[in-house]
């Protein structure tokens, strides 16, 4: 089987931790060049990987034998990066999230359709099993009509994890564009997306920095958002939690609540208005934590879709359609009103 060959653009902790581990246990796939603007940081993958060193990432894209590229750079890049590696022939994993403005979202996606390049967006809680499970028993109909919904995700903040600590790219507006929103928040709005299997209409938010010193983007946020049949519910998002990470969803429905990532040992809990609990021990979610990381599904499906020549789960499209949601939480906390979302 003919093997991938892959080029990192940008050698921070996403790519050390998620990324390049995972390629490389493809059989798929192999690393075949990285590219940091640090050569010290790209030297070093570089020689653990058997990979080709690139300080530009233009130069990389210039390699004709580079079949596709994971951009993993901070986000004020994802949209030119991508659409520039797209117009090179190249197929694009990128991170979330997927660009800064909705015009440049259309910009990655006109570009691949332009090239016939796969282009996917890394939103890895699709791949979660609890919520692949949850995702299951809705379209079976055990939940029955959904009534509401509330969700979190939020932990101590990137600089645990991220290559430059406090001094990351995470906290500059001018690199990051949104902190938690961005982070966290986009990640959610695409997982709701994919459990109710329908868009958001609406949003109501409040965007602040309480908890960072010296941040000039967003830390927490809590959002109250109706999707177009009109379920409604809420959003949290944060880089305060002191404590353990929270990464839960509950969805309250006519027939079941699921509480999903809720629980320290069951994945996922069907609490059914008959009285009747179920519980599911499907395997933890992914982590940030040391040595928790386990495959988060999103390299191995990016590769299969390009070998198999298929559209992948989470192409540019559903990328900005959940950017589009953060964005208008964005624009109702500056605004003080209820966003409609187009």
């Amino acid at each position: 089987m003919k093997k991938l060959k892959i080029g990192i653009i940008g050698c921070g902790s996403i790519a050390k931790h998620r990324h390049m581990p995972e390629y490389h246990e493809s059989s798929g796939a192999v690393i075949a060049a990285v590219c940091d603007i640090n050569e010290e940081r790209a030297n070093v993958f570089a020689r653990l990987y058997g990979a080709e060193v690139y300080t530009d990432y233009r130069e990389l894209l210039a390699n004709k034998d580079i079949d596709a590229v994971s951009v993993c750079t901070p986000n004020y890049l994802h949209a030119p990066i991508s659409a520039a590696a797209l117009n090179a022939g190249k197929h694009v994993l990128c991170e979330k999230p997927m660009a800064t403005s909705m015009e440049e979202a259309q910009d990655m996606i006109e570009a691949a359709s332009k090239n016939g390049k796969k282009l996917m967006i890394a939103h890895n809680q699709r791949f979660v099993p609890s919520h692949k499970k949850a995702k299951e028993l809705i379209a079976k109909g055990e939940v029955g009509k959904i009534y509401s919904f509330r969700t979190a995700f939020g932990h101590g903040g990137p600089e645990g994890w991220s290559a430059d600590g406090k001094e990351s790219w995470f906290f500059k507006k001018d690199q990051a564009f949104i902190g938690a929103m961005g982070d966290l928040g986009v990640h959610k709005t695409d997982l709701l997306r994919y459990l109710l299997g329908e868009e958001f209409a609406e949003a109501g938010a409040f965007v602040e920095t309480s908890a960072k010193i010296g941040a000039d983007v967003d830390d927490t946020a809590v959002c109250v958002l109706k999707t177009e049949s009109g379920v409604i519910g809420t959003l949290a998002t944060s880089w305060s939690y002191v404590s353990k990470e929270d990464n839960s969803t509950i969805i309250y429905g006519e027939k079941a609540i699921l509480r999903l990532e809720d629980d320290p040992v069951h994945s996922l809990i069907v609490q059914y208005a008959n009285g009747e609990t179920v519980k599911y021990d499907l395997g933890g979610i992914q982590t940030n934590e040391e040595g928790g990381q386990k495959s988060s599904g999103v390299i191995d499906h990016f590769i299969e879709s390009i070998l198999n020549e298929q559209e992948p789960a989470i192409p540019g499209s559903e990328g900005m359609k959940s950017l589009q949601v953060i964005l208008a939480a964005l624009e109702s906390s500056e605004t003080k009103q209820i966003v409609r979302i187009n």
